[in-house]
């Protein structure tokens, strides 16, 4: 965190002793990192109030997880991860679990994380691995259109496994 006129902001943890600067506006406060903005709050004027970000601490869940149950930071999350953290917390190791949600947005983004999360809570089957399979199917590439075509097959192939036996005792007698 940073201290921003006598109140604490959250930075992201990568820029933990590293030599930022800030410039205060009228309604935010911006945090600049090797010429670029890496976080912005709103500006809080009354004594101390603490600005969080909770997508600044994910390296921090990533490591550790634990945080989740009590973290201040995580009280902002948006409504879908709320309804998720709370499913999960209930469950053992369910904080690790949900770090890997967390630590998905990231690489994907927010808002294909929300609607993965909105998707997995509909179905009722809660899990990391649900989510991010979810994730994927939502980021995969579409499937290339159909090619047509003069080939036809002449004589369709048989499911028979006999044949396949067969290869498999000509390459025994072989040995």
């Amino acid at each position: 965190r940073i201290s921003a006129a006598r109140n604490p902001d959250s930075v992201p943890g990568e820029l933990a002793s590293k030599l930022i600067s800030k410039r205060f506006y009228p309604e935010r406060i911006a945090v600049i990192f090797d010429d670029t903005v890496v976080a912005s709050h709103p500006r809080l004027f009354e004594r101390g109030q603490t600005g969080y970000d909770w997508r600044h601490y994910i390296s921090l869940v990533e490591r550790k997880p634990g945080v989740l149950r009590n973290g201040a930071p995580f009280g902002d999350m948006p409504e879908p991860l709320v309804r998720l953290q709370r499913l999960l917390l209930k469950r053992e190791g369910g904080d690790r679990v949900m770090s890997q949600v967390l630590c998905a947005v990231p690489k994907a983004g927010l808002e294909p994380v929300l609607v993965a999360v909105e998707l997995v809570l509909e179905s009722g089957a809660v899990s990391a691995e649900h989510v991010l399979n979810v994730l994927s199917r939502l980021n995969s590439a579409a499937l290339p259109a159909q090619v047509e075509t003069t080939l036809r097959i002449k004589e369709a192939p048989l499911a028979n496994t006999d044949r396949y036996d067969a290869l498999r005792q000509k390459a025994v007698n072989h040995a």
